[in-house]
C-alpha cells in the first residue's frame, strides 16, 4: 500500500472473516519525527521515624529514531458489517461459517447439503463520508434540442446533449469514400479556430496529409503540438476514419482511397503486442515494458478527498530538490502537447513504450522488416481486408521478427532472466501473447480470420471520441 500513493490502507476488525468490511485510511504527507521514549522508575527508601517510606523517582529518556514523511489517517465511517448468520424461528442466531466456507477440499456431499439461503451483498456504499445531496433543477438545453427517447432497454437516458465531432467512419467494404467533410464538421472547426495558433496547426496538419495521405492519431501528435480537444475537431475536418481492413484505426485524407493505390501498402497498420511467457524466459512482471493500464490496480473512488500534491518535507530538503521540481522547467508552448517519436516509430535496439502498439508499416525503421514488406513490390494485384496489398501472412512474419528483436534486447538488459532457459534460434518461435492466454491455446492463433472484428481497445476509444 505504501508503494502506491493512490491506494488506501485497509483495517479489518476480523482479519480471518472473508465477509469483514474494512475501514480505510487516507495517505497524507507530514514532517514529523519518530521518538523512542523510555520511562525509568527508581524506588528509594527513606526512614521516617520508625516506618520506611518508598519514594519513586521517575526519569524519561528520549531518542530520535527517524523522520516520518507519510501518515495514514482513518477519517471515514465504518461501513455495515455483514455476518454469515441465520435467524431461526425462535430468533436464535446460528453461525453459518462452517457451512459456507470451504477451508479444505470437500467431497460432493458438502455442496449438496440443504442450507438456509445466504446471499451477502456485493457492495455497500462507495463513500465512507457523509455527503449532502443537492437536488439539481432540470437541465436547460440549447434551443432546438430534443430529449432522446427512453426505451425499455435504456431507462436512464442522457444527462446532457451529446457533443458530436462529426467524424466520417468508413468500412473496408464501403464502395465510396468521402471527398469532403460534413458541413457540421466545417462549422465546428471554424468556431473553434479562434486564434492564429489554431490556424497554424491547421496548416501544419494539411501539409502532413499532403506528404502522407494516411496518419495515425499518435503519429500526428508526435509531429505537431496541438491540444487534444482541438485535435478531435480538426481531424474530422481534414480526414475520414477507417473502421476495418488493413488501414483500420487510421485517418485518411479526404478523396484518397488506399484500396485503389498499391503504394498505400506502406501505410497499413500492424497491431503488435509484446509476447511473453515461460517459453520466452520472462513473465509479464519481468518485462521492462509495463502495461498501459491494468484492471488489477483498479480502486473504488471512496477517498475522503482527492489526493493533493505533497508539500516539501524535511526529508525532501535533506535529499535535495531536483530540476524537475523547479517552476522554470516547463515545456515551451511550441512542443507542449507533442509526443515522443517512439510512440509511433519502431527502431532497432529500442523497446516500444507500451506492450501493445499500432504501427504503420512505413514507420518500422528496420531494414529486415522493410524487406518483408517489399517482397511483392510492383506485383500487387489485389487488396484484401486482412493483408491489404501485402502478401498473405506478412503481418505474422513481421510480428515474429519484431518479437525476436525485442527478446534480444531484453536478454541483453536482463541476462539473469535467461540463465535457466533454453532458446531455439530458428526464427519461428511461437510464443504466448501477453494477453493472458495459456500456452496450450496456441492452436487458437490459427483460427479463421473475421474481417469485421478489427482491432479493439484503443481503436474503440478513439471512435467514441469522435462520435
Amino acid at each position: 500500500i505504501y508503494a502506491d500513493p493512490a491506494k488506501r490502507l485497509e483495517l479489518y476488525f476480523r482479519p480471518k472473516d472473508p465477509y469483514c468490511h474494512p475501514v480505510c485510511a487516507n495517505r497524507f504527507p507530514t514532517s514529523t519525527m519518530l521518538l523512542k521514549v523510555k520511562r525509568r522508575t527508581k524506588k528509594t527508601k527513606k526512614q521516617v521515624d520508625t516506618e520506611e517510606e518508598i519514594h519513586p523517582k521517575v526519569q524519561f529518556e528520549m531518542e530520535i529514531l527517524g523522520i516520518v514523511t507519510t501518515v495514514y489517517k482513518f477519517q471515514g465511517m465504518s461501513d455495515f458489517q455483514y455476518l454469515a448468520m441465520h435467524s431461526g424461528p425462535d430468533g436464535k442466531q446460528t453461525s453459518m461459517y462452517d457451512k459456507v466456507l470451504m477451508l479444505k477440499p470437500e467431497k460432493e456431499e458438502f455442496f449438496n447439503r440443504e442450507l438456509p439461503l445466504y446471499i451477502p451483498p456485493p457492495i455497500f456504499s462507495r463513500l465512507d463520508t457523509p455527503v449532502d445531496y443537492f437536488y439539481r433543477p432540470d437541465i436547460q438545453h440549447r434551443e432546438g434540442y430534443n430529449n432522446p427517447q427512453v426505451s425499455g432497454e435504456n431507462l436512464i437516458g442522457l444527462s446532457r446533449a451529446r457533443r458530436p465531432h462529426n467524424a466520417i467512419f468508413v468500412n473496408f467494404d464501403d464502395e465510396e469514400i468521402p471527398a469532403k467533410p460534413l458541413d457540421a464538421a466545417v462549422q465546428t472547426w471554424k468556431k473553434a479556430c479562434t486564434n492564429p495558433v489554431d490556424k497554424k496547426v491547421e496548416e501544419e496538419l494539411r501539409k502532413l496529409f499532403e506528404v502522407r495521405p494516411v496518419w495515425s492519431r499518435n503519429a500526428v501528435k508526435a509531429n505537431i503540438s496541438v491540444h487534444p480537444d482541438k485535435l478531435k475537431l480538426l481531424l474530422p475536418y481534414l480526414a475520414y476514419y477507417m473502421l476495418t481492413g488493413p488501414w483500420r484505426s487510421l485517418w485518411v485524407r479526404f478523396g484518397y482511397d488506399p484500396r485503389k493505390h498499391p503504394e498505400a501498402k506502406i501505410y497499413q497498420v500492424l497491431d503488435f503486442r509484446i509476447r511473453c511467457g515461460m517459453k520466452y524466459g520472462y513473465a509479464p512482471n519481468d518485462m521492462p515494458v509495463k502495461a498501459k493500464r491494468s484492471t488489477y490496480n483498479y480502486s473504488l473512488p471512496i477517498t475522503v478527498k482527492k489526493p493533493v500534491s505533497h508539500t516539501v518535507s524535511v526529508h525532501d530538503l535533506k535529499q535535495g530538490l531536483g530540476t524537475s521540481g523547479a517552476s522554470g522547467a516547463k515545456k515551451p508552448a511550441s512542443s507542449r502537447y507533442k509526443l515522443k517519436e517512439s510512440i509511433y516509430i519502431f527502431r532497432e535496439g529500442a523497446l516500444p513504450p507500451y506492450r501493445q502498439m499500432f504501427y504503420q508499416l512505413c514507420d518500422l525503421n528496420v531494414e529486415s522488416l522493410q524487406k518483408i514488406i517489399r517482397r511483392n513490390d510492383g506485383t500487387e494485384s489485389e487488396c484484401t481486408e486482412r493483408d491489404g496489398w501485402c502478401l498473405p501472412k506478412t503481418s505474422d512474419d513481421l510480428r515474429d521478427t519484431m518479437s525476436l528483436m525485442i527478446k534480444q534486447i531484453i536478454r541483453s538488459t536482463r541476462p539473469a532472466l535467461f540463465s535457466n532457459t533454453t532458446s531455439s534460434e530458428d526464427g519461428k518461435e511461437q510464443l504466448a501473447y501477453e494477453s493472458g492466454e495459456d500456452e496450450d491455446d496456441e492452436e487458437e492463433e490459427e483460427e479463421e480470420f473475421k474481417p469485421s472484428d478489427g482491432s479493439e481497445n484503443e481503436m474503440e476509444t478513439e471512435i467514441l471520441d469522435c462520435v
